[in-house]
């Protein structure tokens, strides 16, 4: 079972689209009551493609064996570029200020030494698993977010609006039966205004569903088009880029009648060379990170409160670097939290260490918590899904991975 850490506890281990279920073909669904409890959550899903060094981002300066096997991208709490201190044990990657602030407002927390079921180190095959939501590669028809909306009651207002998939193509996670409206944040032509009425007045006429899809479609479209045309990203750099995708995210999430639920993914995360520690390539892409939680922060509005984000990835990197001072693909990770619904202001744990022994395969930092019971936990806190739902509908085949309680404030 994942623990805190703390002091007190030293370590012992982003146009509308016609992709699955796009707009244009979702069935329409009523609009739903208010929240029960006055709450209206929305959760944010980012996969980080190509395998995160969880050693690099998130590090365990307290292990007395951490140094000797990340060498020179080891990264410190003392000297020049240090790390962000966060709990006396683990230190956070100078490249993210932004989320070191949210998790000393109890805003942020992570999860580490954690990973899915799969142990191949596939890219493919990882992406696959983590995903579909499957316990392993294959199946590649649905995933685990979409079916989550599906399995949500059909007055929730996370249902009735549906998922956003973010992307050229919707990302597997969001593909399935359940409706969702596709945006991809760059400049593609869009239909002209004319146009789009004629095809509104066409389908009322002959179906009305359609219509109403179709114009929840065009809002989003709308939404996306004021808010974002006119800003250029500084430089174009990447970092500005992930951003700016956060902040049209957020533009489409906050409003009442906007969708709830998105997912979305940054590639370029796999350092097999030059992978940099407190500078360098992986930084700046921990940057664009932390750019994107503090985008989703500031443009969200009363909706951060009960907003919860989680960053995850297929896979780790090995904990030892390799001769072209990067890491190999590898096995165990971390995963991070953000929002204003999160239980923040923790690293959630069960340390294994990394003395040799204990290294998974005598090379990757172990997995000791299941990724699958993070966002089980975030499901079921943040839209009440139970737990055999998720066990057979979300996640199938995982009865013996229980939700993680305690996540969502």
């Amino acid at each position: 079972m994942a623990s805190d850490r703390s002091p007190a506890h030293p370590a012992t281990r982003r146009s509308v689209l016609l992709a699955g279920g796009a707009a244009f073909g979702a069935a329409y669904l009523p609009r739903s009551a208010h929240a029960a409890n006055g709450r209206d959550p929305r959760l944010v899903v980012i996969v980080l493609r190509g395998a995160l060094d969880g050693l690099t981002a998130v590090a365990p300066v307290g292990d007395p064996d951490y140094a000797g096997l990340h060498g020179a991208i080891a990264l410190s709490d003392t000297g020049p570029n240090p790390a962000l201190v966060l709990d006396g044990f683990f230190a956070l990657n100078p490249g993210m200020p932004a989320f070191a602030r949210m998790f000393h407002d109890k805003n942020a927390s992570i999860i580490h030494a954690t990973a899915t079921g799969y142990r191949d180190r596939s890219h493919f095959d990882g992406q696959d698993v983590l995903e579909s939501g499957f316990p392993g590669p294959g199946h590649t028809t649905s995933g685990w977010l979409n079916r989550a909306i599906g399995e949500l009651p059909k007055g929730d207002r996370a249902a009735v609006k549906g998922g956003l998939g973010v992307g050229a193509v919707t990302p597997l996670i969001m593909r399935g039966g359940a409706p969702v409206v596709g945006w991809a944040p760059t400049a593609l032509p869009q239909a002209a205004d004319d146009l789009a009425m004629r095809l509104m007045e066409l389908y009322r006429a002959r179906d009305p569903d359609l219509a109403r899809s179709l114009a929840q479609g065009l809002g989003v479209e709308k939404i996306a088009a004021r808010e974002m045309s006119d800003k250029p990203p500084h430089g174009g750099n990447e970092a500005a880029l992930m951003r700016r995708v956060g902040e049209g995210v957020a533009k489409l999430l906050a409003p009442a009648d906007g969708p709830r639920i998105a997912a979305l993914a940054f590639d370029g995360w796999d350092t097999h060379a030059n992978e940099g520690g407190a500078t360098g390539r992986l930084p700046t892409l921990l940057g664009g990170l932390d750019g994107t939680f503090d985008a989703f922060e500031k443009t969200l509005g009363p909706a951060w409160k009960d907003t919860a984000i989680v960053a995850i990835t297929e896979f780790g990197r090995t904990a030892r670097i390799n001769g072209t001072v990067g890491t190999d693909h590898g096995t165990g990770t971390v995963a991070f939290l953000a929002g204003g619904a999160v239980k923040g202001g923790r690293v959630i744990a069960d340390w294994p260490g990394l003395k040799q022994a204990n290294l998974y395969q005598n090379r990757d930092l172990k997995p000791t918590t299941d990724l699958r019971a993070v966002l089980k936990g975030l499901l079921a806190d943040q839209f009440g899904l139970s737990a055999q739902t998720l066990a057979t509908k979300v996640f199938p085949d995982s009865i013996g991975v229980a939700p993680m309680k305690g996540l969502v404030a």
